[in-house]
C-alpha cells in the first residue's frame, strides 16, 4: 500500500464489493433499458432470468419479501436495504446517481479521468499503460456497463487504440462513440474493426450520414454543428445527436481534451477524477480548465474522495456547488 494512500483517512471501496452489489446494479440498468421502470414505491427483488443474454442479466420484480435487497420510490430513487457495512454502502453510493436516472430522462453525462499527482495522462512520448491502478480500471469498465455510449476522441484512438468493453466486470457493452469530426482515423482502430460492441463515428458535415464514407464496421454518423465557429467541438452538438439515438445515460471517457471541453461546456453533471501516486513530469495534459485571475472566479464543486486502491478517486458533483469557504476567525 502506498503510504500517502494508507495515510488518508477516506472511505474505501474494494473489489469484493462487487460480488454482492454489482448484479444489483446491472438489474437496474436492465429495467431502464427494457422499460420495466418501476411506477411505484417499494421493495424489489433480483429474479434470475431463466434465459439469460449479455444484455439482458436479470429482473426486478416488485416483492413483499422481508429480505428485498432494493428499495425505489420516486423522490429518493434507489437504495440498499438491510443491514451493510461501511464499504458496501460507498460502492453503491458511488454509482447511485447513474443508476437512480429513469427512461426518458434527460442526458446526463459523466465523464472520467486517470491522471499523475502533476496532471498528466501519459508521458511525453505518449506512453500511458497504466497511469492508475487495477482497481481503477475496474471502475472504469463499470462505468462503461452503466452507460448507454461511451465517448472518446479521435487523439485518443489514434495513441490508446482502446477496446471501450466491460471485460473486466460483468455487464454489456455500451455504444461506443468516436468523435472523429474531420475523419483523420483510417479504420485500422480495434473499435472499428473488432466487432464487439457497436460503434459510431461522429463527424462533422451538413449532409446526412449516407453520404460519409466508412472506412471501418463503424456507422459513420453527420452531426451539423459538431464544429463551432472556430473549430472547436461542440459537446452540445454530440449529445443532442446521440440522444436522438436514444442514448442518454453518457459516459465521456478521454481523453484530457475532450473532457475539458465538455467541462467548459457545461455539459457535465458529474466528473470521477482519479489521481494516482505517480510524478510523469511532462506529457499529455489530464483536465484543463480556463485561468482564474481570483480564487473567488474558480470553479468549486461538491466533492468527496474515495480510495481505489493507492488511487484517490475524486467524486465531483458539477451541478451542485459547494458551500463558499470562509476564512478562520
Amino acid at each position: 500500500m502506498n503510504p500517502l494512500a494508507a495515510a488518508l483517512d477516506l472511505s474505501r471501496i474494494h473489489p469484493s464489493d462487487e460480488a454482492a452489489v454489482w448484479p444489483l446494479c446491472l438489474a437496474i440498468v436492465q429495467c431502464r433499458r427494457s422499460g420495466g421502470w418501476p411506477t411505484a414505491p417499494g421493495r424489489y427483488a433480483l429474479v434470475t432470468d431463466p434465459a439469460p443474454a449479455a444484455s439482458r442479466p436479470a429482473a426486478l420484480l416488485s416483492s413483499a419479501a422481508p429480505d428485498a435487497p432494493l428499495a425505489w420510490s420516486a423522490q429518493d430513487g434507489w437504495s440498499l436495504c438491510g443491514e451493510h457495512d461501511a464499504c458496501t454502502l460507498e460502492f453503491f453510493a458511488l454509482y447511485k446517481p447513474l443508476l437512480d436516472r429513469p427512461p426518458g430522462s434527460a442526458p446526463w453525462v459523466i465523464a472520467q479521468l486517470g491522471q499523475s499527482l502533476d496532471g498528466f495522462v501519459a508521458t511525453h512520448r505518449g506512453h500511458s499503460c497504466f497511469v492508475t491502478g487495477p482497481q481503477s480500471l475496474v471502475h472504469l469498465h463499470r462505468l462503461r456497463a452503466l452507460c448507454d455510449a461511451v465517448i472518446v476522441g479521435a487523439g485518443t484512438v489514434a495513441a490508446d487504440d482502446p477496446r471501450l468493453t466491460t471485460r473486466h466486470v460483468e455487464g454489456a457493452h455500451p455504444v461506443r462513440v468516436v468523435l472523429d469530426p474531420h475523419q483523420g482515423l483510417d479504420g485500422a482502430a480495434r473499435v472499428f474493426s473488432d466487432g464487439e460492441a457497436p460503434t459510431l463515428r461522429l463527424c462533422r458535415v451538413d449532409a446526412t450520414a449516407g453520404d460519409v464514407a466508412s472506412p471501418g464496421n463503424e456507422e459513420v454518423l453527420g452531426v451539423p454543428g459538431l464544429l463551432d465557429a472556430n473549430g472547436a467541438l461542440d459537446a452540445r452538438a454530440v449529445v443532442a445527436a446521440l440522444q436522438a439515438r436514444g442514448l442518454s445515460l453518457l459516459f465521456v471517457e478521454g481523453g484530457g481534451i475532450t473532457v475539458s471541453r465538455f467541462l467548459a461546456q457545461s455539459c457535465l453533471d458529474r466528473l470521477h477524477l482519479t489521481v494516482a501516486p505517480v510524478l510523469i513530469g511532462a506529457g499529455r495534459r489530464g483536465l484543463q480548465v480556463a485561468a482564474a485571475d481570483t480564487m473567488d472566479e474558480c470553479l468549486r464543486p461538491h466533492a468527496r474522495a474515495l480510495r481505489l486502491g493507492d488511487d484517490v478517486l475524486w467524486d465531483i458533483d458539477l451541478r451542485h456547488p459547494a458551500p463558499p469557504l470562509t476564512a478562520p476567525r
